[in-house]
This record gives C-alpha cells, structure tokens and sequence, in this order.
C-alpha cells in the first residue's frame, strides 16, 4: 500500500474526533440544561464547570483538525 494512501486515510481518521466532540458537547448540554431545570438557583455554581467541560471537549477536535491538516500537507 503506497504511504499517500496510508496519510490519506490518517487524515480521515483524525477527522472523525469532531464527531466525538459534538456528540460529548450535545451530552453536556443536556445534562447541564438538565440541572438547571431542577435547581435554578445552583446555575451560578455549575456554569463555570459546563464552559470548562466544553472547552476540553472542543480541544480534542482541534487536536484532531490540526493533526488531520499536518497529515494532508505530507500528502505529495
């Protein structure tokens, strides 16, 4: 198997982790949506941790774009 197609497929793959990323961002946004319904008054407490859960979630799909275009520019 030619390495292009090996890269080719690894860029792909790295691809993928924004599928994940959305999937855990929707996850936490229903479980914390969730919490505020039954406590409104704790919202102030949980709002700070929701943002830095998303934050981490959206960084592994950054990681996996930066990768997939490091991948692509070996691609000759």
């Amino acid at each position: 198997m030619d390495l292009n197609v090996l890269i080719a497929i690894g860029a792909g793959i790295a691809v993928v982790t924004g599928l994940g990323a959305g999937i855990g961002i929707g996850i936490a946004t229903s479980g914390f949506l969730q919490a505020i319904s039954r406590q409104p008054e704790a919202s102030g407490k949980m709002t700070p941790m929701f943002f830095v859960g998303v934050a981490l979630a959206e960084s592994t799909a950054i990681y996996g774009l930066v990768i997939s275009i490091l991948l692509i520019t070996r691609l000759g």
